[in-house]
């Protein structure tokens, strides 16, 4: 059974850092694509980051300032982010793309605020 475990979430301030993480388990980790998504008040989910092989993306709003790494001894998946602004804040969710399914975790709130 496919999980996925986020953490690392938080309250911080404008310019401030976090790092997420996400266990995964389930599946081989290795083997597939893994992906940053954020949610907020209001708005669609929007892609933030992925991760495949050695190859990441990110849209414009957040490069430069997020970074996707995983470790694959640990089924692990980060989203270290920096600079964070207002705007940030959401939560936030991984995403497993396991060839034609995918599957969520239960999310994790950024709040950025002063």
């Amino acid at each position: 059974q496919v999980q996925l475990v986020e953490s690392g979430g938080g309250s911080v301030q404008p310019g401030g850092s976090l790092r997420l993480s996400c266990a995964a388990s389930g599946f081989t980790f290795s083997a597939y694509a893994m992906s940053w998504y954020r949610q907020a008040p209001g708005k669609e989910r929007e892609l933030v980051a992925t991760s495949i092989g050695g190859f990441t993306n990110y849209p414009d709003s957040v490069k430069g300032r997020f970074t996707i790494s995983r470790d694959n001894s640990k089924n692990t998946v980060y989203l270290q982010m920096n600079s964070l602004k207002s705007e940030d804040t959401a939560v936030y969710y991984c995403k497993a793309n396991l060839g034609g399914a995918s599957y969520w975790g239960q999310g994790t709130q950024v709040i950025v605020s002063s």
